[in-house]
């Protein structure tokens, strides 16, 4: 899927295109400039597109690939990049991925002013877009059963200043190259990456782990969600990648460095990406987009400070519950719809949010269960993983033991 585009407006005293541009060229050194490109492909096996992604200039409140915003000085009030990667069967997860790029779009555009924005406020802006698209989606599968189980996954990126914020939910990846180093600075929530991380998986064993499609948490598949907030300093030359795993599941890890490494412009290193998760199988959807930074406040790539890994952002002034929490008149409305429905969530019933895409159809041919939390202990996921198995072979025993 491509993402609508918002042509930019022209410049305040009515100059020309070129005109803009030179000014531009006379920016003063304060401020960040990119290049960027994004791409999407169906892949070699899926009927539909469920993945959407988006790329917009908070500033000008424009968004899509339009050439004014393929290469750009980031404005006052920054820029934000995401992946989706819907899920829910037919065109269910491709519904889920639009509304949320949509919804994060012009929640972080609403009320934005023209002041310049600190990052606690833009950090703050990304993860309350994230909650309230996913607290919309799970209405809207709510409200129409043909969608019901639908969701998606979010890996969103927003830059202010030389500071970019990473929002995760779910699997999709965002990646950093500097230098010759690519890492990965957000974390998969899936059931493979809490098992390699509690020593139980090894890296080689994760690839063909027969659950490593299971994640443990997706935007509209709960009221809420815990969205995890991490954040790096860009410096001079660095390349963003933003991925869902159809091409973090399809390329080597070295294969993906090397691509980012070829200097080659971004639309380019979209199409080499893409075309090497097609020809690896093309599996799943694939989607990509590819930033790189520049711009004289930024730091040299050799310059002296922390290294890029993975890092939380503590928002100053908000607590764990004012994060996560729901809009009550929302919240009211899906639990009068739970009650009309007989919806209960007590001993015996499934764990609220959990899905199964087997369950309802659609052309995914793996399992994807939501567990709301973004850190769920191993044992406990381990432990009904094995209840699960001890309960099905001890049917199975009692079965041939009949007459």
């Amino acid at each position: 899927m491509t993402q609508p585009e918002t042509p930019a407006p022209a410049p305040a005293d009515g100059g020309s295109t070129s005109e803009s541009s030179n000014a531009q060229d006379e920016a003063p050194p304060t401020e960040v400039r990119v290049q960027l490109f994004a791409r999407t492909d169906v892949g070699q096996v899926r009927e539909h597109n469920e993945d959407n992604f988006l790329v917009a200039d908070l500033s000008r409140r424009s968004r899509g690939l339009l050439e004014a915003n393929r290469a750009t000085v980031i404005g006052k009030q920054g820029a934000v990049f995401a992946v989706c990667d819907g899920m829910g069967g037919a065109a269910a997860g491709e519904i889920a991925s639009q509304l949320a790029v949509d919804i994060i779009y012009e929640r972080l555009v609403d009320g934005l002013g023209d002041r310049p924005i600190k990052r606690d406020d833009l950090a703050r802006r990304l993860v309350r877009a994230v909650e309230s698209a996913g607290l919309r989606i799970f209405h809207e599968a709510k409200a129409d059963r043909s969608r019901r189980g639908m969701g998606t996954t979010v890996t969103a990126a927003a830059l202010v200043d030389e500071v970019l914020f990473f929002a995760q939910v779910g699997d999709s990846r965002g990646y950093i190259l500097r230098g010759d180093t690519l890492v990965q600075l957000t974390r998969d929530q899936s059931l493979v990456n809490q098992l390699i991380e509690a020593g139980q998986l090894t890296e080689e064993e994760a690839e063909t782990f027969e659950h490593n499609n299971i994640i443990l948490q997706a935007l509209g598949t709960s009221d809420t969600v815990q969205v995890d907030l991490t954040y790096a300093e860009v410096r001079q030359g660095d390349i963003l990648l933003l991925c869902s795993d159809g091409l973090s599941g399809m390329v080597r890890f070295e294969d993906i460095r090397e691509t980012l490494r070829s200097g080659a412009e971004p639309l380019d290193i979209c199409k080499a990406l893409t075309e090497r998760a097609n020809q690896a199988g093309g599996h799943d959807n694939i989607t990509v987009i590819i930033v790189q930074f520049d711009g004289p406040s930024l730091k040299p790539s050799d310059a002296e400070g922390e290294p890029l890994k993975y890092r939380k952002y503590a928002l100053a002034d908000d607590t764990m519950d004012e994060k996560t929490s729901p809009m009550p008149a929302v919240t009211d409305a899906l639990d009068a719809d739970a009650a009309a429905d007989g919806v209960t969530r007590g001993a015996g019933t499934a764990p609220a949010g959990a899905h199964d895409s087997s369950a309802i159809g659609g052309d995914h041919d793996y399992d994807r269960v939501d567990i709301p939390g973004t850190h769920v202990p191993v044992w406990m996921v381990i432990g009904i993983v094995a209840g699960v198995v001890v309960l099905l072979a001890g049917t199975a025993f009692l079965l041939f033991r009949l007459p």
